[in-house]
Formats: structure tokens, sequence, C-alpha cells
């Protein structure tokens, strides 16, 4: 004859499924802790990319510009720029850009204002027209001069344009990985791209490798930094760097000659009248 179970069978059977449940919490916690851990150790995305910029602020130098562009065929074309910066304590950065070749870009001239936490200022100078006009929000993500480079990747874009976020990798082999995802739709629009993606070195802060993204979530363009040219105080100087279009083929890479550091620069040099002389 069965028995009816007793009040003791019972609470052992109430004992035994509850350290199961026990023992299955306490080995899930701890398949989880190393990613908690990894996750409480890293610092916060956005301070990472703040850090980043400091870094690139640059005091005042001056520099000659060879920017090429390649087709995807191969031809190439050339431009040689000079460019002269200014940084200051409160994180603005003021660049004065000037075409010297060739011949049917000669005079163009550009002035911008790097702002840290508010929108950047723009301005083109077109010596054809003989007219200097600011360059509006919606041209930010548009070809500077006709190369893979964006006028935006001109500038270091405004930090709270942005939500960054560690990416699952981040942490490892000496990068951070930092998506950054614009605010809002009219932002994703200024700048031309849904998200980037940014690869960082942990040890310098300096960027090693950008990657953009469409509309449609397609890898379209990456920038990558071939070499870097360091200073004295920690800072950096980007002196290579190449665009590549992984949609067309196109190609256009920059290099940094003649860098020279420490100038003394008179503010009145980053004006707009400075621009048509």
């Amino acid at each position: 004859m069965n028995r009816a179970p007793t009040w003791r069978s019972e609470l052992h059977h109430t004992i035994k499924i509850n350290y199961i449940i026990m023992k299955g919490k306490v080995i899930l916690s701890m398949l989880l802790l190393p990613l908690f851990q990894i996750a409480a150790q890293q610092p916060d995305a956005a301070l990472i990319m703040s850090k980043s910029r400091e870094l690139s602020l640059t005091g005042s130098m001056s520099a000659n510009i060879n920017l090429s562009i390649t087709e995807k065929g191969g031809a190439s074309r050339f431009r040689i720029i000079s460019m002269t910066t200014k940084s200051y304590p409160d994180g603005l950065e003021k660049r004065f850009i000037k075409f010297i070749e060739p011949a049917d870009v000669r005079g163009t001239a550009m002035l911008v204002i790097d702002n840290k936490n508010i929108p950047d200022e723009i301005w083109i100078y077109l010596p054809a027209l003989k007219k200097t006009r600011r360059i509006v929000s919606s041209e930010k993500g548009k070809s500077f001069m006709s190369s893979e480079f964006s006028n935006a990747d001109m500038s270091s874009p405004t930090l709270s344009d942005f939500v960054n976020k560690h990416l699952s990798e981040s942490g490892s082999s000496n990068q951070w990985i930092i998506e950054s995802t614009p605010v809002n739709e009219d932002k994703a629009d200024e700048y031309g791209y849904s998200k980037k993606i940014s690869y960082i070195s942990m040890d310098k802060y300096q960027i090693l490798k950008m990657e953009f993204y469409n509309f449609d979530n397609e890898l379209f363009k990456t920038i990558e930094i071939k070499s870097i040219y360091p200073l004295p105080d920690g800072k950096f100087i980007i002196k290579n760097m190449i665009a590549n279009n992984v949609l067309t083929n196109r190609k256009s890479e920059i290099i940094l000659n003649n860098i020279s550091y420490g100038l003394k620069i008179d503010d009145s040099f980053f004006s707009l009248q400075n621009l048509e002389r």
C-alpha cells in the first residue's frame, strides 16, 4: 500500500528543490561575474572620447598637408594645403586651412572653430566667387574637397551630439571599442551616418581606426590612423590617415609634413578677414 507523503518528506523535497535553485543561481552568478567585473572596470565611454580629444588639442602648430584622392580605377589627384591651429584651455581649437596646389583650388581657404560642447563653425572662402560663406550643419557630412573625408572629419565632433557605449570586446587587445550614435535623427543627417565605431588605444588614448555606418546599417567608410606625431607633453598629432569608401572603392590619404609645434600665433589670424587675403 502506498503511503501519503509525510510532512517530513514534503519538507525534505522542498529543501532539495530550493537547494537546486540556489545552486543554479550561484553557478550562473559565477559565470556572469567576470563579465560584470570587466564592465565595472571600464571607464565611462564618453570620458574616453573626451580624453582622446583633449590629447589631440596640440596648442599652436602649423604643417603642410598632402591630400591624395584615388579613384576605383587607380587614377589619382593631389592637393597641397597649409594648416595652422591654435587650441585653448577650455577645449576650443581654431584651425586655418588654405589650399596651395593645384591651380584650380589655389586660394581656397577654410576657418574651423572646433568647439567642445557646442556646434562647430566652419567657414570657406571661394576665390573664384570672391565670397566667404558658412558651411551649414547639413553640409557637415558632405565631401571635403571631393575626397573621402567629410567636412566633419576636419574637426572633432561635438561630444554632446552622441551617445557613447562600449562594445563587447572593448577593453581587450589594449584597445577600447566604442560605438557613438547620434542623439537624434537630425544629428544623424547632419553627420551623414547612423553610427561610428572608434578603436582607441588603452595606454595612450589615441584613435587607431574609425568605422562609419550608413542608414541601412552598412559599413560604408573607414578611417585608419597610419602614423602619429608624438609631442613631449603626451599629446599627439595625427600625421597620416587614410579614408576608404568600401562601397565605391575610392580612397583618400592625408599626410602632414613640415610640422612646427609651440608657435606663437595671434588670435586675429583666425578671422574671416584673413580668409580672403
